[in-house]
């Protein structure tokens, strides 16, 4: 089938950044009550979230793609989908209570052949817009791969005898996402992907060892590292790369550090295996 007609499809969304989301997101990240009417770098990722209806959602909880106009993404017949990356501009800082609408485009389509099998990327830019002014500009890639055969070893590897090496690093913090921190960010994100709440189906259906970290969920906890660092809306730019899934109840490693062109940062399991890999500029 032939997916260009797909790319250049928009969808819009409005949304409001209300005081509730400001809350929930600053308890969700144990970030203390909010003092001011800035939010977090990060707080994007909230907003103009999926509205489709229950019983449009597939069985992996994602929206349904069919090959009909409504479809924003390609019906692509792979059945798993992952965010691989995003690339984001900031532009404005995000206040509570600004009145938002998101822009959203395929601007790409790519398929290739891997050493799993048939691979499908889909590139869509998102333009977010608060109180009328561009805030936030991203391109995130969407990866989308055929189901894990049914004795598919269960991955990631439970971590190693290894260790992750901070002394490397010019700011580091750890922490173990729990099931209680992922179905917040579920919460917050109105996301209904299975593998992020669904244990038995993270494991038998998509071979998982356990429950999956958003990759959203690590890069706010990235941009975070970076304020604490940096300062609050410091960054004017940001990019980063899933590298291998973070699992729930693993400790997770954060840490920045000066690079040639601006920062560095990544987020490592117990034993140094690369979950997230990213990139700042001030």
């Amino acid at each position: 089938m032939n997916y260009d007609a797909w790319i250049g499809r928009e969808q819009r969304a409005r949304d409001t950044l209300t005081p509730a989301l400001a809350a929930r997101f600053h308890a969700t990240f144990d970030l203390g009550a909010p003092e001011s009417k800035l939010m977090p770098q990060g707080i994007h990722f909230c907003l103009c979230t999926p509205e489709a209806p229950t019983a449009m959602l597939g069985k992996d909880g994602h929206p349904a793609r069919d090959e009909t106009p409504a479809s924003f993404l390609p019906p692509f017949p792979m059945e798993r989908r992952m965010w691989a990356s995003s690339a984001i501009e900031f532009r404005a800082p995000l206040i509570v209570g600004a009145a938002i609408e998101r822009v959203s485009r395929v601007v790409s389509i790519r398929r290739k052949e891997g050493s799993s099998g048939p691979l499908a990327f889909v590139d869509v830019a998102h333009e977010t817009n608060a109180n009328g002014t561009l805030s936030v500009i991203e391109t995130q890639t969407l990866v989308y791969r055929e189901a894990a055969p049914p004795d598919a070893p269960l991955g990631p590897p439970e971590p190693g005898e290894a260790r992750f090496d901070k002394a490397a690093w010019d700011a580091h913090t750890a922490l173990t996402p729990d099931p209680r921190l992922l179905f917040r960010y579920s919460a917050l994100t109105f996301n209904t992907h299975r593998i992020h709440y669904d244990a038995p189906y993270a494991r038998g259906v998509e071979r998982y060892r356990g429950l999956v970290v958003h990759g959203p969920l690590t890069a706010s906890l990235l941009l975070q590292l970076a304020a604490r660092e940096l300062g609050a809306n410091a960054l004017r730019t940001f990019a980063f790369r899933g590298r291998s899934p973070a699992i729930a109840g693993d400790l997770l490693h954060l840490a920045m550090r000066q690079g040639e062109d601006g920062h560095d940062l990544g987020a490592f399991a117990a034993d140094g295996r690369q979950v997230m890999s990213a990139s700042a500029a001030v």
